[in-house]
Protein backbone atom coordinates (compact mmCIF):
# COMPACT_ATOMS: atom_id res chain seq x y z
CA UNK A 1 0.00 0.00 0.00
CA UNK A 2 1.13 3.30 -0.81
CA UNK A 3 0.46 7.31 0.17
CA UNK A 4 0.72 9.90 -2.00
CA UNK A 5 0.95 13.29 -0.51
CA UNK A 6 1.13 15.71 -3.41
CA UNK A 7 1.88 19.87 -2.52
CA UNK A 8 1.43 22.46 -5.21
CA UNK A 9 2.83 25.55 -4.28
CA UNK A 10 0.25 28.51 -4.81
CA UNK A 11 1.84 32.10 -6.36
CA UNK A 12 1.69 34.41 -4.09
CA UNK A 13 2.47 38.41 -4.83
CA UNK A 14 2.53 41.28 -2.69
CA UNK A 15 3.17 44.96 -3.52
CA UNK A 16 1.42 48.24 -4.34
CA UNK A 17 -0.51 50.50 -6.92
CA UNK A 18 -0.78 53.82 -7.44
CA UNK A 19 -3.30 55.49 -9.53
CA UNK A 20 -5.68 58.15 -8.23
CA UNK A 21 -4.41 57.32 -4.36
CA UNK A 22 -1.61 54.66 -2.96
CA UNK A 23 -2.41 51.15 -1.92
CA UNK A 24 -0.92 47.95 -0.74
CA UNK A 25 -1.70 44.83 -3.01
CA UNK A 26 -1.45 41.08 -2.15
CA UNK A 27 -3.21 38.23 -4.29
CA UNK A 28 -3.11 34.60 -3.92
CA UNK A 29 -3.47 32.32 -7.03
CA UNK A 30 -5.18 29.30 -7.56
CA UNK A 31 -3.02 27.52 -9.98
CA UNK A 32 -2.88 28.98 -13.39
CA UNK A 33 -6.94 29.72 -13.66
CA UNK A 34 -7.45 32.48 -11.06
CA UNK A 35 -6.50 34.54 -8.45
CA UNK A 36 -7.58 36.10 -5.14
CA UNK A 37 -7.03 39.78 -4.76
CA UNK A 38 -7.07 41.68 -1.93
CA UNK A 39 -6.40 46.09 -1.90
CA UNK A 40 -5.58 48.36 0.95
CA UNK A 41 -6.34 52.00 -0.76
CA UNK A 42 -6.08 55.56 0.33
CA UNK A 43 -8.15 56.65 -2.64
CA UNK A 44 -6.84 60.32 -3.34
CA UNK A 45 -5.92 60.82 -0.19
CA UNK A 46 -9.43 61.74 1.34
CA UNK A 47 -10.55 58.07 2.06
CA UNK A 48 -9.61 54.81 2.28
CA UNK A 49 -11.34 51.71 0.76
CA UNK A 50 -10.94 48.16 1.28
CA UNK A 51 -11.12 45.50 -1.97
CA UNK A 52 -11.44 42.02 -2.95
CA UNK A 53 -11.78 39.97 -6.14
CA UNK A 54 -11.57 37.00 -7.67
CA UNK A 55 -10.20 37.38 -10.88
CA UNK A 56 -9.94 34.44 -13.89
CA UNK A 57 -6.36 34.39 -15.33
CA UNK A 58 -6.15 34.38 -19.07
CA UNK A 59 -2.82 33.55 -21.09
CA UNK A 60 -1.20 35.53 -23.85
CA UNK A 61 0.12 33.02 -26.03
CA UNK A 62 1.67 34.75 -28.81
CA UNK A 63 4.17 35.93 -26.23
CA UNK A 64 7.89 35.17 -26.95
CA UNK A 65 10.12 36.77 -24.97
CA UNK A 66 11.35 35.70 -21.26
CA UNK A 67 8.38 36.56 -19.05
CA UNK A 68 5.25 35.56 -19.35
CA UNK A 69 2.31 38.12 -20.23
CA UNK A 70 -1.45 37.62 -18.89
CA UNK A 71 -4.79 39.40 -19.07
CA UNK A 72 -7.16 38.98 -16.25
CA UNK A 73 -11.41 39.98 -14.91
CA UNK A 74 -12.74 39.44 -11.87
CA UNK A 75 -15.59 40.49 -9.66
CA UNK A 76 -15.74 41.57 -5.59
CA UNK A 77 -16.55 43.71 -3.26
CA UNK A 78 -15.83 46.46 -1.17
CA UNK A 79 -15.90 48.96 1.65
CA UNK A 80 -14.86 52.30 2.06
CA UNK A 81 -14.84 55.20 4.20
CA UNK A 82 -14.35 59.27 3.15
CA UNK A 83 -12.81 61.68 5.15
CA UNK A 84 -13.43 64.41 2.57
CA UNK A 85 -17.43 63.68 2.98
CA UNK A 86 -17.69 64.54 6.31
CA UNK A 87 -18.33 68.46 5.65
CA UNK A 88 -20.63 67.50 3.05
CA UNK A 89 -22.70 65.45 5.67
CA UNK A 90 -22.66 67.91 8.40
CA UNK A 91 -23.97 70.73 6.04
CA UNK A 92 -27.13 68.53 5.15
CA UNK A 93 -27.39 67.21 8.51
CA UNK A 94 -27.23 63.66 7.59
CA UNK A 95 -25.64 60.71 10.17
CA UNK A 96 -22.00 60.55 10.32
CA UNK A 97 -22.29 57.23 8.84
CA UNK A 98 -22.51 58.88 5.61
CA UNK A 99 -19.06 58.59 5.51
CA UNK A 100 -19.20 54.68 5.00
CA UNK A 101 -19.77 53.12 1.63
CA UNK A 102 -20.22 49.60 -0.11
CA UNK A 103 -20.34 48.12 -3.07
CA UNK A 104 -19.80 45.56 -6.35
CA UNK A 105 -16.21 45.76 -8.20
CA UNK A 106 -15.45 44.69 -11.20
CA UNK A 107 -11.96 44.39 -12.28
CA UNK A 108 -10.07 43.92 -15.90
CA UNK A 109 -6.10 44.57 -16.50
CA UNK A 110 -2.91 43.03 -18.00
CA UNK A 111 0.49 41.87 -16.50
CA UNK A 112 3.61 40.88 -17.48
CA UNK A 113 5.63 38.02 -15.10
CA UNK A 114 9.06 38.47 -14.95
CA UNK A 115 11.36 34.95 -15.26
CA UNK A 116 12.95 36.63 -11.78
CA UNK A 117 10.12 37.54 -9.15
CA UNK A 118 8.92 40.70 -10.20
CA UNK A 119 5.24 41.44 -11.79
CA UNK A 120 3.89 44.55 -13.47
CA UNK A 121 0.45 45.56 -13.93
CA UNK A 122 -2.15 48.06 -15.62
CA UNK A 123 -5.49 47.73 -14.17
CA UNK A 124 -9.33 49.70 -14.31
CA UNK A 125 -11.63 48.77 -11.16
CA UNK A 126 -14.26 50.54 -10.86
CA UNK A 127 -16.69 50.49 -7.71
CA UNK A 128 -20.18 50.73 -7.93
CA UNK A 129 -22.34 51.30 -4.58
CA UNK A 130 -23.97 53.24 -1.79
CA UNK A 131 -23.29 55.52 1.10
CA UNK A 132 -24.54 54.23 4.28
CA UNK A 133 -26.67 57.13 4.50
CA UNK A 134 -28.45 55.71 1.12
CA UNK A 135 -27.03 58.25 -1.40
CA UNK A 136 -25.77 56.53 -4.68
CA UNK A 137 -22.21 56.29 -5.15
CA UNK A 138 -19.81 55.79 -8.56
CA UNK A 139 -16.84 55.37 -6.34
CA UNK A 140 -13.92 55.02 -7.97
CA UNK A 141 -15.26 54.89 -11.54
CA UNK A 142 -12.79 58.05 -12.88
CA UNK A 143 -9.93 57.21 -10.50
CA UNK A 144 -10.37 53.33 -10.82
CA UNK A 145 -7.22 52.68 -13.44
CA UNK A 146 -3.85 52.20 -11.97
CA UNK A 147 -0.26 50.28 -11.84
CA UNK A 148 0.81 47.89 -10.39
CA UNK A 149 4.36 46.47 -8.98
CA UNK A 150 4.56 43.34 -6.91
CA UNK A 151 7.02 41.09 -5.34
CA UNK A 152 5.90 37.02 -6.61
CA UNK A 153 6.38 34.64 -3.95
CA UNK A 154 5.25 31.08 -3.50
CA UNK A 155 7.08 29.45 -7.20
CA UNK A 156 9.54 28.27 -9.18
CA UNK A 157 11.10 31.22 -11.30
Amino acid sequence: MAIYVVALAQSRAIGGRLGWGVGVSYQHGFGKKGMLQADVDFKSFSGIQGIVTYNWIFSIQSWNGSGSWNWYAGVGGGLGYRWWYTHVMQRTNDAVLGNWFAGVVGMIGVEYNFKFPLQLSLDWRPLIGAYFNGTYSMENLYGAVAIGVRYKFGEKH
